[in-house]
């Protein structure tokens, strides 16, 4: 028999499963993979499989299961319906028994490590709102929260790295993966091979300022889900530098489809996005913080506007992408 290999975790019916349970299904009973949640990649048993999102990065497509005794199929969870707010603490349950929160502030991540009841980190450069929101919320909610201060010249640095590794090379998915390289950083650093995340709140709410005025909100919300498969290769391939990965609660299946019963137009009301979430929210961090509106990862972090910086010290003054496009060129020997 191969030896299994698992990135991530998998549940079952709501329970998490060990090593031995998971090689006990594959060797008896490989069908109930098909069933199985959580967020994986696993290799063994002359079987492959991923979970339902793609949550994990891994060699074969999300959501199938492939062995080589012939056996194939799609991975859907089997999970009943729950109310939003059970499916989220349901969803950060399974997810907290080890690992450290991304806090950033904002509602997202706040409710997520409120729940979660773990360590957090945040970071930024020197005097960032994403520093200052964090540690407000943690000294709020009573979290331990380590603050990192990136050092300027470690963006510098650490470009090129992250340039290689993305597959999309512009300021915005840039910027997000230069954040995201300190976080997972720090994480792999000081030992914590999981990292819990806030993401995927936007696209399933509708947390970004552009929802507020679109006239096809549905539409919009129903495209920026099926983004988020490229923004997972994103994050991932990058986390995966430092020996980690990022946990996302709100990719649960049980939340996705709670969030998929309400209408688009609660999710975002007259100037007030994201308000299901915000309300449930609110229960638990208090009003201060659900409600508080906090600007994107990359621009909280001081890192898009340092992006920007370096890009004229080095003679692009209009262009970031000419930048970015020049230390590609560079990296790649052109």
């Amino acid at each position: 028999m191969s030896e299994l290999e698992l990135a991530g975790w998998i549940e079952l019916d709501g329970v998490r499963l060990t090593l031995a349970d998971i090689e006990t299904i594959l060797d008896e009973r490989p069908a109930d993979m098909l069933r199985c949640g959580g967020e994986f990649y696993l290799a063994g048993r002359g079987c492959r499989a991923r979970d339902h999102f793609g949550v994990i990065q891994g060699d074969c497509p999300k959501g199938t299961i492939t062995c080589e005794k012939g056996s194939t199929g799609v991975i859907t969870p089997i999970i009943k319906d729950m109310p939003l707010e059970e499916s989220i603490v349901t969803a950060v349950r399974l997810r907290s028994d080890e690992g450290v929160t991304a806090l950033s502030g904002g509602v997202d991540s706040t409710l997520v490590a409120r729940l979660a009841g773990r360590e957090c980190m945040a970071v930024g450069l020197e005097g960032s709102h994403d520093l200052r929101q964090a540690k407000f919320a943690a000294d709020k909610l009573n979290l331990t929260c380590t603050l990192v201060e990136i050092p300027r010249s470690d963006i510098e640095d650490a470009l090129p790295v992250v340039l290689v590794t993305i597959p999309k090379k512009d300021p915005v998915n840039t910027g997000i993966a230069l954040t995201q390289y300190f976080i997972t950083r720090w994480a792999g650093e000081n030992g914590y091979n999981r990292i819990i995340t806030g993401q995927a709140a936007d696209e399933i709410f509708g947390g970004y300022s552009r929802y507020l005025e679109t006239e096809t909100l549905e539409e919009d919300l129903v495209r920026d889900f099926a983004g988020l498969e490229q923004q997972a290769e994103r994050d991932q391939s990058i986390a995966a530098l430092h020996g980690t990965y990022l946990s996302m609660p709100y990719l649960d299946m049980r939340v996705v489809r709670a969030a998929r019963k309400i209408p688009a137009a609660e999710k975002v009301q007259g100037k007030r996005r994201k308000v299901p979430l915000r309300t449930v929210a609110e229960r638990f961090i208090g009003p201060e913080l659900a409600w508080y509106e906090k600007k994107a990862m990359q621009y909280g972090s001081g890192v898009a506007k340092e992006l920007s910086s370096l890009a004229r010290k080095n003679g692009y003054k209009t262009s970031v992408q000419d930048y970015i496009d020049h230390i590609s060129r560079v990296e790649h020997g052109h």
